[in-house]
């Protein structure tokens, strides 16, 4: 993926922030975290920081600790040896899954004490240890975490620990809010408008003046993602060729 084909947009000061951020961090194994809203695109980074790295033709392999139990999520994370007396094969962990390429730890607010402290240590010998093994595999990854909560807050409420959040946070990348980058609501909205009315077949220009209005002025709860489909939910239903206030069907 070059540079040109950062599938990031936005000319915000916030936005082109983040795409100078991913394009200085792509190249190195520097561990990244991205924070923000959920639907503020927090994975699409992940994604183009891993595409534009030179592991890009290994694996992206994801993983959240949500909504499995702290033991299910460890093993599923770390992999567990077989064990012969119960028959069951050994497992391999989604850390292990990624070698050569990266990681990505999804709302890794949520993942355990625990497995912070697990964690943390693979990361800094670059091993790990499965569940139920005496023994440590190496490890190549690249290690990209996101999260929606507020970790500092979670490492002052003694949720969160402080030393994994020091490691993980390197680079620390927060996307914005939408209604904080209002100014990129119309050249989103449009790129939605292309790519829905390809996929769906229709012909539709364009939007009217007071569903230009709509988009601009709403807040947005749930961000980029809220917005591409409510797009999605307007070309899919619209009568006409111009989506309407009425075609986004957003509560006022």
């Amino acid at each position: 993926m070059s540079e040109e084909e950062i599938p990031i947009i936005g000319d915000s000061p916030s936005i082109q922030t983040a795409i100078q951020i991913i394009r200085h961090v792509a190249p190195s194994d520097v561990v990244v975290l991205i924070t923000g809203q959920s639907g503020t695109g927090k994975r699409l980074v992940a994604r183009t920081i891993h595409d534009m790295s030179s592991r890009r033709t290994k694996p992206f392999v994801t993983f959240s600790p949500v909504p499995l139990p702290e033991p299910l999520a460890e093993r599923e994370l770390f992999g567990f040896k077989k064990d012969v007396a119960s028959g069951v094969e050994r497992h391999v962990g989604r850390i292990e899954s990624a070698k050569g390429g990266t990681l990505l730890v999804d709302e890794i607010g949520d993942l355990s004490l625990t497995s912070q402290a697990k964690l943390l240590r693979a990361l800094q010998e670059r091993a790990l240890e499965p569940v139920g093994s005496d023994g440590k595999i190496p490890i190549d990854i690249r290690f990209i975490a996101t999260a929606s909560k507020d970790l500092e807050n979670e490492v002052r409420q003694n949720r969160f620990d402080r030393y994994f959040f020091y490691r993980i946070s390197v680079v620390h990348l927060r996307m914005p809010a939408l209604r904080d980058i209002r100014t990129d609501i119309p050249v989103l909205a449009t790129h939605f408008l292309h790519q829905f009315t390809k996929e769906y077949g229709r012909d539709i220009q364009g939007f009217s003046e007071d569903a230009q209005k709509a988009l601009a002025t709403y807040d947005w709860p749930g961000n980029i993602a809220h917005l591409r489909n409510t797009i999605s939910h307007a070309v899919a239903l619209s009568e006409g060729k111009i989506i309407s206030a009425d075609d986004l069907n957003l509560p006022f």
